[in-house]
């Protein structure tokens, strides 16, 4: 299982009352991994969130599969940018060689530890050959909960590549930066892109 029963619950009891407003900006490392996918290509976002990433790739005119593993954000994404945004948890991904690119910002964090390996291997099979896979993790040295409840895996760098090298990918980048998380921890955060060989 590669969901956490009080993280979902966390976001689908706030989800609700989440205000979102036009012209927030996407993610800052998005245009830059979108650039390096073919032109029109289909792209899975693993936690859509409220949507402002998936409708960000529909802008530049790739076919997005949105998805989030909490229904109260589906529908909020979906009443925000009409995306057809869907319900899937990491681990029922079934997907063969179907997308370019997979876009997972922030949400793989919050898969268990032990869940991982299946994860990053379905999204291995998800992709098509030569396929590109963005992520982002906080770091730490052991899976636990934020201040706010949320489980989160909390890897060091080692681990993740080890993971990442596990299910088949090979490594193109990588970028450790310091970050506030939304619990006001201070945390530094790893963002990855990966490539199915």
């Amino acid at each position: 299982m590669s969901t956490d029963p009080d993280t979902i619950a966390f976001y689908q009891a706030r989800a609700p009352h989440w205000v979102f407003h036009s012209g927030e900006a996407h993610s800052h490392q998005l245009d830059a991994f979108l650039d390096r996918l073919p032109e029109g290509a289909a792209v899975l976002e693993l936690g859509c969130g409220g949507g402002r990433d998936a409708d960000h790739i529909r802008s530049r005119g790739f076919i997005v599969d949105a998805t989030d593993a909490t229904p109260a954000l589906v529908k909020r994404a979906n009443e925000a940018f009409a995306l057809g945004a869907r319900v899937m948890a990491f681990h029922e991904l079934e997907a063969e060689a179907a997308y370019a690119g997979v876009w997972a910002h922030a949400s793989l964090l919050h898969a268990p530890r032990a869940s991982l390996p299946d994860v990053l291997a379905r999204i291995h099979r998800a992709l098509l050959p030569e396929g590109w896979f963005f992520s982002s993790y906080k770091l730490g040295d052991g899976e636990g909960r934020d201040l706010l409840g949320r489980l989160h895996n909390f890897p060091s760098p080692e681990w993740l590549f080890a993971a990442y090298a596990g299910a088949g990918f090979i490594l193109e980048s990588h970028a450790t930066y310091a970050g506030k998380a939304s619990d006001g921890a201070q945390r530094d955060w790893i963002d990855l892109i990966v490539r199915k060989a």
